[in-house]
């Protein structure tokens, strides 16, 4: 149907692994008409898994989009754009992504299990965004569901203000709504109780519709001023609606549909997008207008390399309308590319479609510019813009990996750059001064899928190893350093000296060069030969071979000759007076340090810890969810090798852990000797 701005909704299903939430994205396309019949995992049927390796494990992956007409029974119809995402935490990277896409954050829990530690993060992770964030209790229907104490449960983790809209009835087998009307009994009780609850709730968050509710009662808030304030409440964070269903048998998924159409809010209503533009002054933020007759904004948020149309560019319009044949712009490129086939998508399928509204998502193949987080526009007035970025966890696992068979590195190449496109929290490295590619990922198993991938989908096959551990070396004092670099052949000579002193500077902070020579004695021009010097040793390290961060270096003295003073010279004499300095002021070696989160069956949480403690970790404490405890700690990285095989071991299969990095700090007395001591040999011959 052709839509308009108003129509719109746009909601991301996010939630903990098992929750359902591809089991409610295909009852909602069912419900709305997009689906004959819903598809089922057990069957490998669904419209959102349609990888192989989805079908095969049974669970998703990756991001999938499909998109529903919707005629509610007494309202206007809307055009629903639905995002199911990934639940176990190795596939975050296009979860979040997905977020950015989104005026709505529907969090799926299993009325059965609760909550746990990914539904706190998703749900905190939704309100940074500034999302309208509401809770879908799944399978209410279940005989060990416990919707008074999942309710209990969801209050007391987020707050007084999660309310639900609907309650379940007659052991789930239905729902009542509880905010448009307030009588009836509820397996949670009268249903007029939790109706005044969410009502006192909306109208307080506006004083014009709190007068009128005092003056006149319910009864005397027009249908409008309810839904600004309703509307108001979400934006604000005011209210997180609760609605009840049970995917599996259709309970709540019709009710859950009108709600998106009555309550939800459409692009022009919720909070605007965080677009910032830069200029000579900095950034500045931007309101992209949701007006289809203004200049094109949208955001990519999604790439995928198809193997039959190619590389698949999915975006949202933020502004304008984006119509087949329009000239668009990426980023700030001065060549525009051309909209020759404009896309919907239902899963895996393409359907053609000829424009794309404010506030719609949409995808254009074959334009190779595209890359994640790009943004289009039509005019040059939209240059230097960007929206505020996803912070995406930082990949912590790593494997080197080279081609299993001559001649295929260029199509390994090919082949990683394409899947570092598709998953931003996938990194490829390629360490020239070891020859080494790391690939990074966010556990193992989201390494041993990218290989798998690797394997299926391009046909390489590859060698893997552990990668060398990321250390970094720093300083722990101010020092002083000088070298005289003099180099006399008969001929022209080379002459050049350097006085120069370091600092440290707060962990993270980089490296900072300063000039602060008076009277000419280091001549303008060989100052950046000095500071190149001084970058040699940042990146091939002092002590240990590891690049060298959070130092400050003050060049305030030197010397220089008329006629033998080359950059040569200075390069040299700036690299030596460094390392000079560096041996001086307490170098350290650092070790990345990683926040570690474990799950295991009760049972095993003595071992666990015990393990952890003999790796050097700090337990910062446990959290109990689904039955398992949730053991938090802060790890070496260098210690983890091999605890994917240890917690295997240990837990029968049944542990799984998550890491994001945490931060930097020096290494012991006896691990930076041994470092050192490795490194001297390479020393010696330089």
């Amino acid at each position: 149907m052709p839509y308009i701005t108003p129509q719109i909704r746009n909601v991301a299903l996010a939630g903990h692994p098992g929750a359902g939430k591809t089991t409610l994205f295909e009852a909602l396309l069912h419900a709305g008409g997009a689906l004959q019949a819903a598809g089922t995992i057990e069957r490998g049927t669904t419209i959102s898994d349609h990888d192989p390796m989805e079908k095969a494990r049974g669970h998703s992956i990756d991001t999938a989009i499909a998109s529903i007409d919707h005629v509610p029974g007494n309202g206007q119809a809307i055009h629903l754009n639905l995002i199911d995402t990934p639940g176990y935490p190795e596939f975050r990277g296009p979860a979040l992504s997905a977020l950015s896409a989104v005026e709505t954050a529907l969090i799926v829990v299993d009325a059965n299990t609760g909550v746990e530690h990914g539904t706190r993060r998703l749900m905190e992770r939704a309100r940074q965004r500034g999302l309208c964030r509401a809770i879908v209790v799944n399978k209410i229907d279940h005989e060990s569901a416990d919707c008074a104490g999942m309710l209990a449960q969801l209050r007391e983790q987020f707050g007084p203000e999660v309310l639900p809209l609907n309650l379940p009835a007659d052991g789930g087998s239905r729902v009542i709504d509880c905010f448009g009307q307030s009588a009836g009994q509820s397996d949670l009780g009268a249903v007029a109780d939790w109706h005044q609850k969410i009502i006192d709730q909306v109208v307080e968050v506006n004083e014009t519709v709190m007068e009128h509710y005092l003056d006149l009662g319910e009864g005397g808030l027009s249908g409008e001023e309810l839904h600004d304030a309703f509307e108001q409440c979400l934006r604000e964070g005011h209210l997180v609606p609760v609605c009840f269903v049970s995917a599996r048998i259709g309970v709540g998924i019709a009710e859950l549909l009108d709600i998106a159409e009555r309550l939800f809010p459409h692009p022009g209503e919720a909070n605007p997008p965080p677009f910032r533009k830069t200029n000579g002054s900095g950034t500045q933020p931007v309101v992209a207008r949701p007006d289809p007759d203004a200049h094109v904004i949208a955001d990519v948020f999604k790439i995928v390399n198809d193997p039959f149309v190619g590389k698949l560019g999915i975006f949202r319009v933020y502004q304008g309308t984006v119509k087949k044949d329009t000239q668009l712009f990426v980023d700030d490129g001065k060549k525009p590319f051309k909209v020759a086939h404009l896309f919907k998508l239902k899963g895996k399928d393409h359907v053609e479609i000829d424009q794309a509204v404010p506030g719609d998502i949409a995808a254009v193949p074959k334009i190779e510019d595209l890359h994640f987080d790009a943004v289009l526009h039509d005019s040059h007035d939209e240059d230097q813009l960007h929206l505020a970025p996803v912070d995406f966890p930082k990949p912590m696992f790593g494997l080197a990996i080279e081609a299993a068979s001559k001649g295929q590195e260029q199509k390994l190449s090919n082949a990683l750059q394409k899947l570092a496109e598709e998953d931003p929290a996938f990194l490829v490295e390629h360490l020239v001064e070891l020859n080494e590619t790391v690939i990074r990922g966010l556990s193992d198993l989201h390494l041993r899928v990218m290989l798998e991938r690797l394997k299926e989908r391009y046909g390489v096959e590859v060698n893997t190893r552990p990668p060398r551990i990321a250390y970094r070396e720093t300083i722990g004092a101010r020092a002083e350093g000088h070298h005289r670099h003099k180099k006399q052949t008969g001929g022209a000579g080379q002459f050049g000296e350097v006085s120069l002193r370091i600092e440290p500077l707060p962990r993270g902070s980089g490296f900072e060069f300063v000039d602060e020579v008076k009277g000419g004695a280091i001549p303008g021009q060989f100052m950046p030969a000095v500071e190149k010097g001084v970058r040699q040793v940042l990146s091939g390290g002092a002590i240990a071979g590891y690049p060298l961060q959070d130092v400050r270096v003050i060049v305030h003295d030197g010397k220089h000759h008329p006629v033998d003073s080359k950059e040569v010279a200075f390069v040299a004499a700036g690299k030596k007076a460094f390392l000079d300095a560096i041996a001086k002021a307490r170098p350290q070696v650092l070790e990345p340090v990683v926040d570690l989160e474990v799950s295991v069956p009760e049972a095993q949480v003595g071992d666990i810890t015990g393990g952890l403690a003999s790796k050097r970790a700090r337990i910062n404490g446990t959290d109990t969810a689904r039955g398992e405890i949730v053991v938090r700690a802060q790890v070496p990285l260098s210690e983890l090798e091999g605890y994917a095989a240890e917690l295997k071991s240990v837990t029968a299969g049944r542990g799984r852990y998550s890491l994001d990095f945490s931060h930097y700090e020096p290494v012991p007395a006896n691990v930076q000797q041994k470092l050192t001591e490795a490194f001297k040999p390479k020393a010696d011959d330089d």
